[in-house]
């Protein structure tokens, strides 16, 4: 599925939202962001801002401990649980953490969100060796997790979010392990997707990829969002 670009559609609301982990301070507070369909932008602040807790709002992993969130126009607590997993589907994630399959090739990690949606093996085998040779990973295409480096597991992470061309995008320091010149190539593949109309944001710390390519910035201090 190809997302289209809807000027001026919100595709992302949050209104008022709070989010704290048990009986401690809230780490988010206040919380108000609307971000129509096809906006790209990056999310910084230090770290322990909230940064993961907001990009987890938002791709559906917690729910706020007040306030109200909007997922392609629909409040996340009048969703049934069996629509839960068709809108996570439209979301790419790239975890800080990878969360790749150690059991799986690269081929197969990648693949994965292809096969949950039904894609043929014909289709599989012809897109995703384009999208492993992109992010420089061709020799590795039958290796496995445990036997690649943080940077190369961090590029498989990022074409498995990518390869089925998600509506919403959302990586957190997807470029944290890699070298500048990785880390370029990798954003040119962010800024291909945007154009296609995927919604896309990025939490960095990298000051030079945000005044190289000057998408709008959320930046987080104490629980707090504004945007610059």
């Amino acid at each position: 599925m190809n997302p289209t670009k809807e000027n001026n559609k919100t595709i992302i609301s949050l209104q008022n939202v709070g989010l704290r982990y048990g009986t401690n301070a809230e780490v988010l507070k206040d919380i108000n962001l609307e971000i129509a369909s096809g906006e790209f932008y990056f999310l910084t602040g230090a770290s322990g801002a909230g940064k993961t807790s907001l990009l987890n709002l938002i791709h559906l992993a917690n729910r706020p401990s007040r306030g109200k969130i909007k997922i392609f126009g629909k409040d996340i607590d009048y969703i049934k649980q069996k629509d839960m997993a068709n809108i996570r589907r439209k979301i790419g994630i790239v975890f800080q953490d990878y969360r790749l399959l150690d059991h799986l090739s690269v081929l197969d990690n990648i693949a994965l969100p292809l096969r949950i949606i039904g894609k043929t093996e014909k289709y599989i085998h012809t897109h995703v060796p384009e999208l492993i040779e992109w992010v420089g990973l061709k020799k590795f295409i039958n290796e496995k997790p445990p036997f690649l480096s943080g940077g190369q597991q961090q590029r498989v992470a990022i074409a498995r979010a990518v390869i089925n061309n998600p509506n919403i995008l959302i990586a957190d320091e997807p470029t944290g392990n890699v070298d500048e010149e990785m880390a370029k190539k990798l954003l040119f593949l962010f800024l291909e997707l945007n154009k296609m109309g995927t919604t896309i944001i990025i939490a960095t710390h990298s000051k030079n990829l945000i005044k190289q390519f000057k998408f709008p910035v959320l930046h987080l201090e104490n629980g707090y969002l504004t945007k610059e």
